[in-house]
This record gives C-alpha cells, structure tokens and sequence, in this order.
C-alpha cells in the first residue's frame, strides 16, 4: 500500500507503465495524435512532464505545454523545473521561443495570438502536450501543429461538445489506471458517499446540456435548499474541512449567508474574486481546520488542497467530466487521511453511478453519440427542458444556415474557464448572427432587414447573458439589446462592403 503523497521526482509504477505505453505509440508513428485519460488525483501533471522531460532527452526537439488557466500553467511550470526541465511561460505579457528554452508552458488564446502575429513559428514545435484535453478551445490550434506529435490528457476523455467529439482529433485513447484500482492500492482516498434525494423538476437545461444558471440559482437559493443544505453539513460534515460546489454566484453567496448566521466559518469564491483576495482566501481556508469554502467555477481544475475531507455538491449537472473534477478535489490521499466525504444533494450518483463505479472509456472515446444518450436519458428523466427555439416563419428567413443554435449559458462558461472578458460572449453571438444574415441575402438591404427580423432573437440571448452576470441591472440589459442591434448592422455593413462589394450600393 502507498501512503505518502507523491513528489515530483518519483514516478509510480503505473505511470512509468502508461509513460512507456505512450513512447511506445509515438515510436511506432511519428505524426501521433494521442489521447491519455488518468482519474484525477493520478497524477497526471507529474506524468506529462515526465513526457516532456524524456521526449528533449531522447529527441531534442522543442516541447509546448497547453493549459487553459493561469494556475494550470503555474503549476505546471513548477512540477517542470522539479523534474529538472527547464522551462519558460509564455502569457499575455511575457516573450516568445528563446534559444535556451526547449519547453513552453502556454495559455491558449495567448499562444494563439503569437502564432497569427508569427512570433513564434509552430514548425519548430516537435511534442504538443494538451492539458484538460476535453475542452474545446484547444481544437483551434491543433491545425498549426502540423508536424508535431499530439498527447491530449484528460480524466474524462469525453468533449465539453458532443458535436465535436474528441476521436475526430485523437487517432488513439490510453487508458490508465482505474479509480477503483488507485483506490485499492492506496494512491486515492477512500470516498464515503451521502446522498438527499431532491426533487430536481424545476431544473432547466440549456442547449447544450447542462442545468443552467438562473433555475439553479432559483432552486438551490430557497430556503428549503438552504436548510437542507445546513442539515446535510451538520450530519455529514460538521467540523471537516469542506468544499461547497454551485452553479450560480447568488447561490454561493446565499449559502455564505445561511452558514454564517449558522456560526460556521466560511468564504465564498468565484470568477470575479480578485487575485489579492483569492490568495488570501485559498491561504485561511489551508491553515484552517474546519473552513468551509464555497464556489462557482473556479476549484474545479488548477486547485489542490491535499486537507480537504468533504466535499458537497449543491449543485445538478449534466457533465460527466465536472461530477469527476468536483469530486476529485478531495480525493487526495495523505498518511493520515484515508477516506473523505461526498454529499450529493443534485442526484449526481444517481445520474453517473458512484464516482469510483468502472467506467468503459474507450466506449465513450468510440461511441460518444451513445454515451451521450446515456447521459441525456438519466439527466431529463426528472427534469423539464429549456425550449428555446426559433418561430418556423423567422427560421424560414435562414434557408443557408444550418445551426442557429447559441448557447450562451455555455459559451459564458468556457469565456471564464478560458480567462477571457466576459463580453466576449456578445462579440461571438453578433459574429454569428451576422454571417446568418449574409449567407441568406443578396442585397445589404436584405441583409439590414433579417438583422432586424432577429430582434426576438437578439433580446433573448441578451436576457441569458445578462442572467450569467448574475448583478447587471436592467437599464444595462436595455443599453445592451440597443447597442448590440447596432452593433450587428455595423458588421453586416463592414463585411458587405468586402464580401459583396459589386451589390453593396444597391440598397
């Protein structure tokens, strides 16, 4: 049995196992495009840069670590140079390639960038490393690695997107070793689960997938919720340290409010914590014994506090990959923490099976259309379906365009997890609705006119947006609507002015 933590010079006969695997399949193929999936709390970190460290020494060619959060990148440079690998981060202030660097740890957008302004040239690049492979923003860049040898990693080798599944990037999946198994050996604590059926029917998915914010928020903010939440603590809890998972910030601040008028210490995080204060937060909630932390967003990848010993989900989720990020926070095993707590107050166990339940990867990594229906069957069971759509007159306006779908609950999510401005949602959705309306005109008045015809459209994904807000008030939202409306037009008439230059002054 293995008690002690691992340290970054040591490497587990499991890992060393899929370390050799991997080197296996990238000598067997030189252009490889690999997908590796290790439970969270396997080590995965220390795995790929022990990938890193040996694929320099072996081939001597420049290797890139991608992450999509600055603490992932931290992290990641830190077990790097433990390891002896010299490295450097690239990020929005820092440089370029340099001649004494053979290993970059890069935030995507930030790498992106570099690459468009051709400051760092890809072709130099022989081992792309992707970290937290499932999400979608890295498909951008895998185009400019061309020549490159690519290993995805990932807990969950399942996409964020079921319509880009992960196989049309990945040529092969390695799988490592079981939850049960790191379990069994004693590398993972021992999870005690408690679960409080809670009726869910209120609940309301997006088009994506998942529970959104505003019927979460509804839901999880009734004092109902509230006291059963209180109730759970006390009985499961109470004196541990404890990590409090949310879907929405008026939720999370709602249960800082019930447990401090409880007497319970406790702090509250989320996307808009400022990096002074979250430091200070993250150093209380270490050094003390009972804190209690509750969150939305931001404890999920990039965080580990070995101490933690309970963890509630006051939350629903349709996300198979977030279940296991969220459990997996108090997974870590220490000599003298053999187990930990899990209170599901979302159904979550009911929906995924127990979070140490075998789970066949390759068939998800194969099959993800099915598993997805899997997924879908046991999410909506209970639960009623946000339907918005289009009326049949408007989307028979679009006969060109074949997905008019915008998430914009989902699109929010992964601007946040991607540290970009949360604007940035608005500037997608008006791109997109901007080359609807050119695709199906000829004329740019034509084009002006279904812009204008999206008006319905326009205020319903600006309702969503400013819910994601949580605060915004309603002379903001209406300033919103007006200002994206002209916004819309002025990129319709700036791209007709380019596209469709012969038609542009026939208005």
């Amino acid at each position: 049995m293995k008690n002690n933590p691992q340290t970054y010079t040591s490497i587990y006969t499991y890992q060393e196992r899929d370390i050799d695997c991997i080197f296996e399949k990238v000598e067997q193929n030189s252009k490889s495009k690999l997908l590796y999936q290790l439970p969270t709390g396997g080590g995965k970190t220390v795995v790929f840069s022990e990938i890193a460290r040996r694929f320099i020494e072996q081939y001597g060619k420049t290797v890139v670590i991608l992450t999509h959060r600055k603490e992932l990148c931290t992290q990641t440079s830190g077990v790097l140079k433990k390891l002896g690998v010299q490295n450097a981060t690239i990020t929005s202030t820092s440089g370029n390639f340099k001649p004494d660097y053979e290993c970059y740890v890069a935030m995507v957008e930030t790498l992106r960038n570099r690459i468009k302004s051709k400051r760092i040239n890809p072709r130099d690049v022989g081992l792309v490393i992707i970290d937290e492979a499932h999400h979608n923003s890295f498909r951008k860049l895998l185009g400019s690695f061309k020549k490159a040898i690519v290993i995805g990693v990932t807990a969950t080798p399942f996409s964020s997107d079921i319509s880009k599944p992960m196989k049309q990037h990945y040529d092969t999946l390695i799988t490592g070793e079981s939850i049960g198994s790191l379990i069994h050996e004693g590398f993972l604590a021992e999870p005690h689960s408690f679960v409080a059926e809670v009726e869910i029917n209120s609940l309301k998915t997006g088009i994506h997938g998942d529970f959104t914010v505003s019927s979460s928020n509804a839901l999880y903010s009734s004092p109902a919720m509230q006291e059963l939440l209180l109730k759970a603590y006390r009985e499961n809890a109470f004196g541990k340290k404890t990590l409090i998972f949310n879907n929405g910030i008026a939720t999370s601040l709602k249960v800082m409010e019930t447990f401090e008028a409880a007497g319970i210490p406790i702090r509250h995080l989320d996307n808009k914590t400022t990096d002074v204060e979250r430091k200070e937060i993250l150093k209380w909630f270490k050094k003390t014994k009972d804190a209690v932390l509750t969150s939305v967003s931001i404890l999920t990848t990039g965080f580990d506090e070995p101490t933690v010993q309970h963890v509630i989900l006051n939350r629903a989720t349709t996300s198979i990959t977030l279940y296991h990020q969220m459990i997996g926070r108090g997974a870590r095993r220490l000599p003298l923490k053999k187990t930990f707590g899990i209170t599901d107050l979302g159904n979550n166990i009911q929906r995924f099976g127990e979070w140490e339940t075998p789970i066949d990867w390759q068939f998800v990594f194969e099959k993800p259309d099915a598993f997805a229906k899997q997924l879908q069957y046991h999410a909506v069971g209970n639960s009623s379906v946000q339907s918005h759509a289009m009326s049949p007159e408007l989307r028979a306006k679009f006969p060109n365009t074949l997905e008019m779908a915008f998430d914009v609950e989902a699109t929010y999510q992964e601007v946040i997890d991607t540290e970009k401005k949360p604007k940035t949602v608005i500037q997608e959705s008006i791109r997109q609705q901007a080359k609807m309306c050119m695709d199906n005109a000829e004329t740019l008045s034509e084009a002006i006119a279904l812009a204008e015809a999206l008006q319905p459209e326009i205020q319903w994904r600006v309702k969503e947006y400013v819910k994601c807000l949580d605060h915004a008030s309603k002379n903001y939202k209406d300033w919103l609507i007006e200002d994206y409306q002209n916004r819309l037009k002025g990129l319709i008439i700036k791209l007709f002015s380019k596209v469709k230059s012969p038609l542009a002054g026939i208005i």
